[in-house]
């Protein structure tokens, strides 16, 4: 593919130190729970990037459970941790991914009580209105760090502090946090969190639950009782290798001045910018156009050269305007122009120039194109 790459919150190019850690275990049996030599050396290996990630995160190594990404890493913490618990209420934030969303829609059929925390005209989540649900008994909060449709940070030590108090277990789905700033899982307060691999140039289809010890969890899958029997399976050696091989290079290179630049010119085209007020993820930029209906720019701009989002790549399929933009009260209208572009290292200040150049070739010719229709 030619097109410039402007979608880094869906997936990340595989890094080369992550490619090269993988490649020697995908042409040779890698069974980490085998005895003879060649398993030994894969224990190793996956005993190594166990350390690595910890240490990406400011976790203890025997805190790291590996998962197959992190849909399953948020699927694990809520239905393993309310599974030991007796149900009564899930608290989460109105904006979560779906990977938290729907888990949570899982355990209210089950007979928990889902609650939803609102969120300003900003998209930050009110810590208040937490406060109010954990006056009523609660077993689970849980809130993401960082947005992967508007980038806007949440406080979640404060919110990790309010559930502490109520006896209430937090976990955060940090998955677009990893790579984008720093992150220190004592610090924020959580027992539980959520990382991926392919967020941060390492492979897809691998993730991690990051667990407070004085957690009980009840894996989601059984069998030769791996990942000390919270996750079953023979562990992916390439992949956890390769996510090891990423985490060692984190942070990930800074991309706000790319980013402000690329608001610049936004605002100068006419661009409501979403949660542009409050602190963000330095590569994520989420914008509307009045009239202009965001998937039709999406493949626009696809055409033009540019790969660029139109909201969370895991509700790409749905036409309904983004329920992070809903939570945060904006227009149906101008919601449904939503258009998401996150950048990566290795995007430059060249390709946001060409790019508002092609955004605004694009816009003109839509418009006129809608003239035309009346």
């Amino acid at each position: 593919m030619s097109a410039v790459y402007f979608d880094h919150n869906a997936s990340s190019t595989l890094n080369e130190a992550a490619r090269k850690a993988m490649l020697p275990w995908l042409d040779q049996p890698a069974n980490a729970s085998s005895r003879h030599g060649y398993g030994r050396a894969a224990r190793a290996a996956v005993d190594f990037a166990r350390e690595q990630v910890a240490a990406s995160v400011g976790a203890h190594p025997t805190q790291v459970i590996f998962t197959s990404g992190g849909t399953e890493a948020d699927n694990l913490a809520i239905q393993g941790i309310c599974a030991n618990l007796s149900a009564s209420q899930i608290v989460v934030s109105a904006i979560e991914h779906p990977a938290v969303m729907k888990p949570a829609g899982a355990m209210q059929r089950r007979g928990w009580k889902l609650a939803k925390i609102g969120v300003d005209a900003q998209g930050r989540v009110d810590v208040d209105n937490l406060r109010t649900l954990l006056r009523q008994p609660a077993g689970l909060a849980s809130v993401m760090l960082a947005n992967n449709e508007t980038g806007v940070l949440q406080d979640l030590p404060a919110m990790a502090e309010i559930a502490r108090k109520h006896g209430v277990v937090m976990h955060t789905d940090a998955v677009q946090a990893l790579g984008k700033m720093q992150l220190d899982f004592r610090a924020l307060g959580v027992q539980a969190m959520s990382l991926s691999a392919h967020k941060i140039g390492g492979p897809q289809g691998m993730g991690a639950l990051v667990l407070d010890k004085r957690v009980d969890l009840q894996p989601l899958l059984y069998g030769g009782g791996q990942e000390k029997g919270l996750r079953s399976g023979s562990e992916n050696v390439a992949a956890i290798v390769g996510f090891g091989a990423a985490c060692a290079l984190l942070p990930l290179a800074g991309t706000v001045v790319l980013r402000n630049r690329l608001e610049t010119g936004l605002q100068e085209l006419g661009a409501a910018i979403f949660g542009g007020q409050v602190e963000r993820l330095g590569n994520t930029s989420f914008f509307a156009f009045d009239g202009v209906d965001g998937e039709t720019l999406v493949m626009a701009l696809d055409r033009a050269g540019y790969a660029v989002a139109s909201g969370s790549a895991c509700s790409s399929d749905s036409s309904d305007p983004s329920p992070v933009l809903m939570a945060m009260g904006v227009r149906p209208e101008l919601a449904q122009g939503a258009v998401r572009v996150s950048l990566g290292p290795e995007n430059t200040v060249q390709q946001v120039e060409g790019f508002l150049q092609a955004l605004r070739e694009q816009l003109s010719r839509m418009r006129k194109m809608a003239a035309l229709a009346v």
